[in-house]
């Protein structure tokens, strides 16, 4: 039974060197994988610069309907709507002119004393 162990070459051996391949591997994709992440922000980032510079400024104009021998004046109308103007300003974050920031580190307050009974 023994010989049988020592002549086996069907079991799989963690030495140092795979250890260490397996290690620059997972590093690896972790680095890879931010640099997906930035790819993508940025990319997303030109859609939303994108869709800030369409211009949804309209105008439209009213009209009237006059009643049958009405002649249209003293408020004698069949129908009757207002026209209406939107005029689109820039926003304040269209095309990049602000920045998600972050607060400024802040320093550790100072330790207590005692047995972690926060006193």
């Amino acid at each position: 039974m023994l010989r049988q162990l020592l002549h086996d070459e069907a079991g799989f051996i963690v030495s140092a060197e795979l250890i260490l391949v397996a290690t620059l591997l997972v590093i690896g994709l972790i680095v890879g994988l931010s640099e997906v992440q930035h790819s993508v922000v940025a990319e997303l980032n030109d859609v939303g610069d994108a869709i800030g510079n369409l211009n949804q400024s309209y105008y439209f104009s009213g009209f009237s309907k006059s009643k049958r021998g009405g002649g249209g004046h003293g408020g004698r109308f069949a129908a009757y709507t207002r026209g209406s103007s939107f005029t689109d300003t820039q926003d304040e974050c269209d095309n990049n002119q602000c920045d998600i920031d972050c607060d400024r580190p802040v320093n550790e307050g100072p330790k207590r004393g005692g047995g972690g009974h926060g006193r």
